[in-house]
């Protein structure tokens, strides 16, 4: 009695919790990456209804027939929902296409199993696993999207930490794994013994819940909120997966070597770099070229994208602070942020990866 008692009280938290989350969401109050948000407060919102008829029945109001089917019906769109969402945080200007309605396929197969399933077990059991099967190629759809998303912003942004979408992998990733034991659980269920409690399944899921909070209401503004600026950095994106035999050339030869040149000169002087909001749009303002042109030379004269080319900067500068007396008192994050950097995570990750030691190792061997 006691282990149901406490099955009932962590099934309130988590709907409850989601419920909340999806309508904090859906409201937006830090008015940040709109439509996204809309998406994935619905997803929230279709997730939160995978619980509904268990709490409704302990609360004493079983739920009739035809509030389970519409249930079950809407449940299916849940993982699309989120897919969209990720579509959208990706590029704010998305348009729909004839393409996307091939979501809807899965969706019309699932509806016609599931309104010919109570007299048909072996459809019930096809709908159940059609109903947890239909989120996998989501969620690696979400994964691929958003690893492509990762390299693209390296092109336009010099601290990509808010930008990333990291945590949306770190929630893929949960998700797949509570698929897999769900899975395993309904198996067991099925074929070994029969088993009422879903504690921990339900626990495991309340800590994706209140994970997800912690990282929504942390979420920036990925791209600028003026259209010009925003549309103008995601055609720049999309230049960098073509070909580079596709591109136009932008800059002519001889005035490639110019503004190198310029770009070298405006660094050392004038450290752009040390701005830990530095994008594309700020550097091309400084070196009086659009941001398309700046790109190119980057790409064609440095072959480094903009990320790189910054942050390489940033580094060097780092280093003289680890070696220098004066700023022997200044902590490692005093220096991540003097040096340009927005957080010592992210700091400490370039370091490593362009120097293949952490600061702390770096300082200890200029030391030594």
């Amino acid at each position: 009695m006691q282990l149901e008692n406490i099955q009932k009280f962590v099934l309130v938290l988590l709907y409850g919790g989601l419920t909340l989350l999806s309508f904090t969401v859906l409201i937006n109050p830090m008015r940040v990456n709109r439509k996204a948000n809309l998406f994935f407060g619905l997803f929230l919102l279709l997730w939160s209804s995978y619980w509904i008829l268990n709490v409704l029945q302990f609360c004493g109001l079983p739920p009739g027939p035809l509030l389970t089917s519409s249930v079950y019906s809407i449940q299916i769109f849940t993982p699309v929902l989120l897919f969209f969402s990720v579509v959208f945080f990706i590029n704010p200007n998305y348009r729909f296409k004839t393409r996307d309605l091939v979501c809807l396929i899965v969706p019309v197969i699932y509806w016609i199993l599931l309104f010919n399933s109570d007299k048909h077990p072996v459809i019930y059991n096809a709908v159940l696993l059609i109903d947890v099967a239909h989120n996998l190629p989501y969620i690696a759809l979400i994964y691929f999207k958003i690893r492509r998303h990762q390299k693209r912003i390296e092109t336009i942004s010099s601290n990509t930490e808010n930008m990333d979408l990291q945590w949306l992998i770190k929630l893929s990733f949960l998700l797949f794994v509570t698929i897999i034991i769900t899975v395993g659980y309904e198996l067991f269920n099925a074929f070994v013994y029969k088993m009422h409690q879903h504690l921990v399944m339900d626990l495991l899921f309340l800590f994706i819940v209140y994970s997800t909070l912690y990282y929504v209401l942390r979420q920036k503004e990925i791209y600028p909120v003026n259209k010009k600026q925003r549309d103008e950095l995601l055609s720049i994106e999309l230049e960098s997966e073509e070909e580079e035999t596709e591109r136009k050339k932008l800059i002519p030869d001889d005035e490639l070597e110019s503004l190198k040149l310029r770009l070298n000169a405006l660094m050392e002087t004038e450290k752009p770099y040390l701005d830990g909001d530095l994008n594309l749009l700020k550097l091309s303002d400084l070196l009086q070229i659009n941001a398309h042109q700046l790109s190119y030379l980057l790409n064609n004269g440095f072959h480094e994208n903009f990320f790189y080319f910054v942050n390489k900067y940033r580094i060097e500068h780092a280093k003289k602070m680890l070696t220098d007396d004066s700023y022997k008192k200044l902590s490692m994050v005093g220096i991540a942020f003097e040096s340009g950097f927005n957080s010592k995570t992210a700091f400490n990750t370039i370091f490593k990866k362009m120097t293949d030691m952490t600061p702390s190792e770096f300082k200890k061997e200029q030391a030594g």
